[in-house]
């Protein structure tokens, strides 16, 4: 993938093969300018938190795609995904909203599970970075 700003690459080392729908090293094109954001959650527009854990993902990636759009920026922008749940991801429901989301080449990923986080009705929460 390479949209002259971010090129993701396969390892030409010796590294284990990817365990999930993520790409090993990301590379940003010098001068490019750098974003961070807030993790996202999954509230709905309105504010609401649903109880349901899957809805919670989908709502996720709604507000990321309108944070990215709110900067004319895309998926494919992103250069990394850091994900904390606090619960079990359903990896084949999370897998065909974050392929959709990211296509066939992904960025880079770090996923961990968590205690707690921000409120207790936040069962997801996901930052990305990006460059564009």
């Amino acid at each position: 993938m390479n949209n002259n700003v971010v090129t993701r690459l396969s390892s030409s080392g010796r590294i284990s093969k990817a365990v999930g729908n993520y790409t090993h090293i990301t590379k940003i094109k010098p001068n490019s300018t750098f974003y961070t954001f807030s993790g996202q959650i999954g509230a709905d527009l309105d504010g609401n938190i649903s109880e349901e854990f899957n809805q919670q993902v989908k709502n996720t990636f709604i507000n990321i795609s309108n944070l990215l759009k709110s900067i004319n920026l895309e998926p494919n922008n992103v250069i990394k995904v850091n994900i904390w749940s606090k619960e079990e991801i359903d990896w084949e429901y999370f897998d065909k909203i974050y392929g959709d989301f990211f296509g066939k080449t992904p960025p880079s990923m770090t996923v961990a599970y968590v205690n707690a986080l921000g409120l207790d009705a936040i069962k997801i929460e996901i930052e990305i970075w990006a460059a564009g």
